[in-house]
């Protein structure tokens, strides 16, 4: 046990530090900064429960998934790579729309995703109209996850209803067949489903995604579907 008197040295030297702390000539510490710029494939890269900030340009507009994700989330793309960012409530920004937003990595069902602060969305001031990559339907895995991408093949299953999130088709270009999810707003999926027949030729365009096991590609908007 330590004596008195060491107890009372161990008082007065904790007492004169805190007076030298509060003396009026002290600068006031600056409040934390945020996190710097990263790059999207860096962001990707962090750990789960990292916070990041991020810019990019729209590639999905907020709450097209909202049938299968149930949030108003959308996409940003950079030149590194893109990443579906999910926000509990409705944000402003047009397809091709410059943006950066900070917020936490997460994994939702085995999907990296920005779980982002509405608050700290702030507009870029340019735009710029993302270019789809073409890929193989086998090779919509982990590297494209996030970006947009554009596959080309034969319709392998009739179209498979999973309402309310939406309607499941899959497609094989011979390369392995992908599932493209087909979400669902104002009570229509997205692309006409009906126009897709067993057998058939299709090209699809969208979010290349991740549900649990089955990598897909999500289609944002009705052109996003050509019949061949």
């Amino acid at each position: 046990m330590k004596s008195n008197r060491h107890a009372t040295a161990l008082l007065a030297l904790a007492l004169s530090a805190l007076a030298a702390g509060c003396g009026e000539s002290e600068p006031k510490e600056n409040p934390p900064e945020g996190p710097s710029l990263s790059s999207i494939a860096e962001a990707r890269a962090l750990p789960a429960g990292t916070t990041a900030k991020i810019e990019g340009f729209v590639t999905v507009v907020p709450g097209t998934f909202e049938s299968a994700t149930g949030d108003k989330g959308f996409a940003l793309q950079d030149d590194t790579g893109g990443i579906y960012v999910s926000v509990p409530e409705g944000v402003i920004a047009g397809f091709g729309a410059k943006a950066s937003i900070t917020g936490k990595l997460a994994q939702v069902k085995q999907q990296t995703v920005l779980m982002a602060d509405p608050d700290t969305i702030a507009p870029g001031g340019e735009t710029k109209e993302v270019t789809p990559e073409d890929v193989k339907t086998g090779e919509v895995n982990e590297s494209t996850e996030g970006r947009l991408v554009r596959v080309t093949g034969q319709v392998t299953k009739a179209v498979v209803d999973d309402q309310p999130y939406g309607y499941k088709v899959f497609v094989d270009d011979g390369s392995g067949e992908v599932q493209v999810y087909v979400s669902i707003v104002a009570s229509m999926p997205i692309i006409d489903t009906t126009m897709i027949t067993m057998g058939g030729m299709i090209e699809v365009t969208g979010l290349a995604g991740q549900y649990e096991e089955a990598y897909e590609v999500m289609p944002r908007r009705p052109e996003d579907l050509l019949v061949k």
